[in-house]
């Protein structure tokens, strides 16, 4: 897929949730206010944040768009990682935000003051459940079909919001039978999905940024086809980095020392070639030839 499709798919998801999300908090904190329920409004806000946080990845995925430059010549993949940092840490302060208010209730220990929920923020919960569940598995199908890192982490935020949900309709549920405290304890609840999700996101952007080698199956079968390129007679060294959503490969074969340089270095073009034709997510290899004889 190129970058203007990898684009174009990753814009269009990002303004169809926005519009979704922006739509449902709105319904969310009204269902909150007039039905009483902070575990409801403290959803809206999860939700809310969502529309930032997409934002963000909007704008970190059209920056990791962009072509090599002169002052960036190995690409502008690792602003999507960039983006996925800032959209854990606003996911973190949210759920801490949340967090915080919901001990405050809680150890004031007044629970007979708190206002049982009203039918509307049962219904809004499942409205909720509903609906960012769905959001949550188209954006994950476009993250995993273009590949997209911030995509998949905003696709995440999605399914955190849903949990977070079940723990608000839980909440009122429980509220509504005749212990309001529930309705509080479920924005705790939700606290805790959000800071984990937050964490999740942060670690995995971060593997990407450090130069993390890509899996081993993956550098098993780099290896697999390097081998299976006539005139390799074995491979010294292997190694692999992600780099966004790309991976870089440094590969060094063994070749007939007898041979003229030219077919040598024809061998390495081949499996240069061969490498980033079978592999879709190498931007660039490097191949060195070692004579087989010396080694």
């Amino acid at each position: 897929m190129g970058k203007t499709d990898f684009e174009k798919v990753a814009m269009r998801v990002s303004v169809n949730t926005i519009i979704g999300n922006f739509v449902l908090s709105i319904f969310k904190l009204i269902a909150g206010f007039v039905a009483h329920s902070g575990a409801m409004i403290s959803d809206a806000v999860h939700s809310a944040s969502d529309v930032f946080s997409t934002i963000v990845v909007m704008v970190g995925i059209k920056i990791a768009s962009k072509e090599s430059d002169k002052e960036h010549p190995y690409g502008h993949e690792r602003m999507e990682c960039v983006a996925a940092i800032v959209l854990a840490t606003v996911l973190a302060v949210t759920g801490l935000g949340i967090g915080v208010s919901a001990v405050k209730v809680i150890m004031a220990g007044s629970y007979e003051n708190i206002t049982v929920p009203g039918m509307l923020a049962l219904i809004a919960a499942i409205v909720s459940i509903v609906i960012k569940e769905a959001m949550f598995w188209y954006t994950r199908g476009a993250a995993k079909k273009i590949d997209s890192s911030a995509l998949m982490a905003d696709a995440w935020h999605h399914r955190s919001d849903a949990l977070s949900s079940i723990g608000a309709l839980i909440g009122i549920i429980g509220a509504r039978m005749g212990y309001p405290v529930l309705d509080t304890i479920a924005s705790l609840i939700i606290c805790v999905f959000i800071e984990k999700a937050a964490y999740d996101i942060f670690k995995d952007a971060v593997g990407k940024m450090v130069d993390k080698a890509c899996d081993e199956e993956t550098e098993k079968s780099i290896r697999e086809h390097a081998l299976a390129v006539e005139g390799v007679m074995g491979i010294d060294l292997l190694q692999t980095r992600v780099f966004g959503n790309k991976i870089y490969v440094d590969l060094e074969i063994q070749a007939d020392g007898n041979k003229p340089l030219k077919e040598t270095h024809a061998i390495a073009e081949r499996v240069h070639d061969m490498i980033e034709h079978e592999f879709p997510k190498v931007k660039h290899i490097m191949v060195h030839v070692n004579p087989a004889d010396e080694v």
